[in-house]
């Protein structure tokens, strides 16, 4: 009987430390286009801000548990962030633009959010892009195609996760059919609250069962597809910060279920896609900052908490170091605004001036955007490509604008990131993804399963055994 009593024992404590040890409350954190050199290129960026040669460290990288993924898809070497998505979102590898699917394009695959869901815990799925965008879209919807706006939005609804969060619908309306119902529309129909901005969400939050937190209209006038870049913010610009405190204030309405939330930080991938460093250093920095305020979480929940941190590929083929054994990178501090904010601020200069921007004008805001002459020195061939490049877009009116993936750019603006990139001894291979490593990061329960290199596949399963979702 006593032996009985002791085995019985063993077995309840086997059982109690099995459980002590699963995920309640999940973070899933998606830098989009984040690679190693992303990661490290801003620590060391920071590192050089204080004066060192060496790294000041990410509050992320500080983790217990780090890995690197593998992301190739199920048909390329190379990834879209579609499949990546996909694969990071269900486990399963598909095809380059499918959402949701395997390779066949037909066939549906579930993700952890919805695994989570079905386990009784609240959801949300948050980004710094539009809510329909791939990474996002795969935790939720299934669709042959990734440019399927509308019925990835509807899918938004059908799915019913607790909270979603993004800069705003791509397609509120079926481009094919002008009579469609408008996704705004449908949004009380499926009983969801749309909030725009912050202060809005703070006044709904508390009346509302589900919650679609978006810019402002008039950031989304503007521009719809994203949150502004952190290196453009102004006043009043919502952030990833403020979306990811409103997805866990929501989320935590009823903490005894336990929740899932994903966040993805889009624009690194954007700004690499730019070739654009100073903005790349700056996102990463400001997705570092929503991942504070989940470590906060963490912090009062230790034991229940898991934080998984990674990236869906790498963006741009990011190299640190051009031939010299040294970097410059502290020289980017002096880039105030991203390509795409010099831009706007070329297309003000041409608005005022009825299309006669003088070159004074452009050193001036070259000087002030660039601290080029002034804080940052310019060689000669560095000075004259900038006067070349005016000359045949602002003074001759030859301009071809220059295109990157979501951007399409002044040719000085263009000139003037390759010039401040080189002097930092940064490089790119591309302006597409590469098949490099991803960094994973992980803290909290279960966070000892990321560990040795691992497929992006084996994330989203690793998180549902920390958690104890069943996989669907």
């Amino acid at each position: 009987m006593k032996k009985l009593s002791i085995a019985v024992m063993f077995i309840l404590l086997a059982f109690c430390q099995i459980h002590a040890q699963q995920a309640k409350y999940v973070f899933y954190f998606i830098g989009d286009g984040m690679g190693v050199n992303q990661v490290q290129g801003t620590e060391l960026y920071l590192g050089e801000l204080e004066g060192k040669i060496g790294i000041t460290p990410l509050q992320f990288t500080q983790f217990p548990y780090t890995t690197v993924a593998t992301t190739f898809s199920a048909t390329n070497g190379v990834t879209d962030s579609a499949a990546a998505g996909t694969a990071l979102a269900t486990g399963n590898k598909t095809k380059n633009g499918a959402i949701g699917v395997l390779k066949d394009q037909q066939t549906p695959v579930y993700s952890v959010a919805t695994w989570a869901k079905d386990h009784g815990c609240r959801v949300g799925v948050a980004t710094s892009v539009s809510v329909d965008h791939a990474t996002p879209a795969a935790f939720y919807a299934h669709a042959a195609g990734r440019g399927s706006y509308y019925t990835i939005g509807k899918d938004l609804y059908n799915t019913g996760f607790d909270f979603y969060a993004g800069s705003d619908f791509l397609q509120p309306k079926d481009k094919n059919n002008p009579q469609s119902e408008s996704l705004y529309d449908m949004a009380s129909q499926y009983g969801y609250t749309i909030a725009r901005g912050y202060k809005d969400y703070l006044k709904k939050c508390k009346k509302s069962d589900k919650m679609i937190l978006f810019q402002s209209e008039a950031s989304s006038q503007a521009d719809q597809t994203s949150i502004p870049y952190a290196i453009d913010r102004k006043k009043g610009d919502m952030t990833l910060q403020e979306i990811t405190r409103s997805a866990i204030n929501f989320l935590s309405k009823d903490l005894s279920k336990g929740f899932f939330l994903m966040v993805e930080g889009g624009k690194i991938d954007w700004a690499c896609h730019s070739n654009d460093a100073a903005t790349v250093f700056h996102e990463v920095i400001d997705f570092d900052n929503a991942i504070k305020v989940a470590y906060e979480f963490y912090s009062q929940h230790p034991d229940e908490t898991l934080i998984v941190v990674t990236a869906d590929h790498e963006t741009g083929g990011f190299v640190l170091g051009k031939g010299p054994y040294k970097l410059n990178l502290q020289v980017l501090k002096n880039q105030k605004v991203s390509e795409s904010g010099f831009t706007k601020i070329i297309n003000q200069l041409r608005a005022k001036t009825n299309n006669k921007v003088s070159w004074e004008a452009v050193q001036q805001a070259l000087k002030d955007n660039f601290g080029f002459w002034d804080k940052v020195e310019l060689s000669e061939k560095q000075e004259a490509r900038l006067k070349a490049v005016y000359e045949q877009s602002l003074q001759n009116q030859e301009m071809k604008m220059e295109k990157s993936e979501y951007a399409q750019d002044e040719p000085i603006a263009a000139e003037a990131k390759r010039i401040i990139d080189e002097i930092a001894l940064t490089g790119w291979t591309s302006g597409g993804h590469s098949a490099g490593y991803v960094p994973v990061f992980a803290i909290g329960a279960g966070a000892d399963k990321f560990q040795n290199r691992i497929d992006n596949t084996e994330i989203p399963v690793k998180i549902a055994e920390a958690a104890g979702y069943t996989r669907k």
